[in-house]
């Protein structure tokens, strides 16, 4: 079975989104952003939501970090809990 390693920042509106976005794609900090910014608890970790696999997150998670290029933001990504920035940091 795959497994993943990812960061995500999680916020209330797609346009915080997308300018949390605009921040890293110009040279910003992820994790720093992530910190600052992110309703989750996994703020204070950078974002960092560990190792997981396929059915562990909402599915509107599993279609990004099971397809996405390792190391490249994608998002927004709207789900029941709001709009997220998600980067997978590994996948197996």
């Amino acid at each position: 079975m795959p497994q993943a390693t990812a960061r995500h920042i999680l916020v209330n509106s797609e346009a915080q989104c997308l300018e949390l976005k605009a921040q890293i794609e110009g040279g910003a900090d992820f994790a720093e952003l992530a910190r600052q910014h992110s309703s989750c608890p996994s703020g204070r970790q950078g974002g960092d939501l560990g190792r997981f696999g396929p059915g562990m997150m909402v599915p509107e998670f599993d279609r990004v970090v099971f397809s996405a290029d390792v190391g490249t933001v994608q998002g927004p990504v709207k789900t029941q809990f709001g709009y997220h920035l998600l980067e997978v940091t590994s996948r197996s």
